[in-house]
């Protein structure tokens, strides 16, 4: 029962996932600092009180921001539960980074930012396997992974290059996660027929997007080929007539990387026998491509959006009959920003 609540309490998983950090992490501070639960359920669950929580959010802000836990433990209690003679202590200064600017977010992803400000590695590997396994890659995605690091890289411009640590590490784990998550493609071999070809612009180096979708479209059983980060040109276009892929998703985080033209071409490549030519279905992924007219082209509003697309050009929602099927691209003139 460690991961759900107990009478009025919260148990020691439920309350991990609030704080973004491990059940280990929560132990290891009642052992060391005292910062325990006030009451234990039947004398063998620990039940975390309102004010148990209260105390050990302090303890996150403070150690978040550069505090070092010994003392921040010490100003946690002290400002939640000060002694009747004496004032609450102030919270120490740090030069370190603060909090995220997350907004109206799931707690799940406030948990995960937490646990990357500290740069909480195990925290934020456990954080990130158990949304997986919940909501599955689609919302682990939309509604966690995403707003953590559009968060993270808004405090890094913001605060100049002392969160680029924060954001490196996010960013590994997020990786590492959807790859763990990705079922195989198949046995060695294999012929596959019109697989959804996922790749970057030339000069595009951001591949997390990308990461999720081919990893939610072979859990929808959906064969994939992902080339990653900046593919030239002309490595895509021979890419494209070897494979006859059903889908290109080409994606283009900023305006400087997202070219019309490229894309124009790889839409236009044919393949196949005189009589009997195939033609790609093009997505454009990304914000760089805002703005731009991308007549003929589909351009998801998201990840899920993405998801349901390709699944029904291939003729089925679950991905079990993979027979490709053509989707016609309506005339897209402008569309809200992709993730």
């Amino acid at each position: 029962m460690d991961d759900e609540t107990v009478g009025a309490g919260l148990t020691t998983g439920a309350l991990a996932r609030r704080l973004g950090v491990s059940p280990t992490t929560l132990r290891s501070w009642d052992r060391r600092y005292g910062l325990g639960p006030a009451a234990r359920a039947d004398g063998r669950h620990r039940r975390w009180t309102p004010d148990d929580v209260a105390v050990l959010e302090a303890m996150c802000r403070l150690t978040s921001s550069g505090v070092p836990p010994a003392e921040a433990a010490r100003t946690a209690r002290d400002a939640t539960h000060p002694p009747a003679d004496r004032a609450p202590a102030p919270a120490p200064r740090s030069r370190a980074p603060g909090a995220l600017p997350l907004g109206d977010v799931r707690a799940e992803c406030r948990g995960l930012a937490r646990a990357a400000v500290r740069l909480d590695a195990p925290a934020v590997e456990e954080q990130l396997d158990g949304v997986v396994a919940e909501y599955g890659i689609t919302v682990a995605w939309q509604d966690v992974m995403a707003p953590a690091l559009h968060a993270v890289g808004r405090k890094w411009v913001s605060s100049g290059d002392r969160y680029i640590e924060v954001e490196h590490l996010l960013s590994w784990h997020v990786s590492t996660a959807l790859r763990r998550h990705t079922p195989r493609l198949g046995p060695p071999g294999t012929p596959v027929t019109g697989p959804v070809l996922l790749a970057c612009a030339p000069d595009e180096q951001h591949t997390l997007p990308l990461e999720a979708l081919n990893a939610a479209l072979v859990q929808h059983g959906i064969p994939t080929r992902m080339f990653g980060s900046a593919v030239p040109a002309d490595a895509l276009a021979a890419a494209v007539r070897r494979l006859g892929p059903a889908a290109v998703v080409l994606w283009s985080q900023a305006r400087a990387t997202a070219s019309l033209p490229l894309a124009r071409h790889v839409a236009g490549i044919e393949w196949g026998v005189r009589g009997a030519r195939g033609q790609t279905l093009m997505m454009l992924g990304g914000p760089g491509w805002a703005g731009r007219s991308c007549q003929g082209m589909l351009r998801p509003t998201g990840l899920a959006d993405a998801l349901d697309t390709l699944t029904a050009a291939y003729g089925t929602e679950a991905g079990r009959d993979l027979t490709p099927v053509r989707v016609r691209a309506e005339p897209v003139h402008s569309s809200p920003r992709a993730r």
